[in-house]
């Protein structure tokens, strides 16, 4: 069992940034790890997703609404996986959910999901 905790979602303006952190509570090296955003109204949806540690070289991907403005990362040392979300638009307020699977990347449908974190952006 893999539990995650997100933080970091508040309100921001538009053009501003924020930072979403998702801690795990084991075996951290060996998940792939992403986000994904649910608006309201609206199917959930991929946002970004990197690789497991271990890998020859650690993969990323992105959706395309947010490649250029979002990066996400992790910190094995932390067991903590980070999204920072730059340029924030108004289209990206969502509740966002840190997720995981244990498998080299993450599929499309996790295993792991957290609580939820919202990030709200006005114009």
């Amino acid at each position: 069992q893999v539990h995650l905790v997100e933080s970091g979602g508040g309100s921001v303006q538009a053009g501003g940034s924020l930072r979403l952190s998702c801690t795990a509570s084991r075996t951290f090296g060996s998940v792939a790890m992403g986000w994904f955003r649910q608006a309201p109204g609206k199917e959930r949806e991929f946002v970004a997703a990197i690789s497991r540690s271990g890998v020859s070289v650690l993969r990323t991907s992105y959706a395309d609404s947010v490649k250029g403005r979002f990066t996400i990362s992790r910190d094995n040392d932390k067991n903590t996986v980070y999204l920072q979300m730059n340029n924030l638009k108004p289209e990206d307020t969502a509740v966002y959910y840190c997720a995981a699977d244990r498998a080299t990347v993450l599929t499309t449908t996790p295993t792991y999901w957290g609580q939820g974190t919202q990030v709200t952006v006005s114009s």
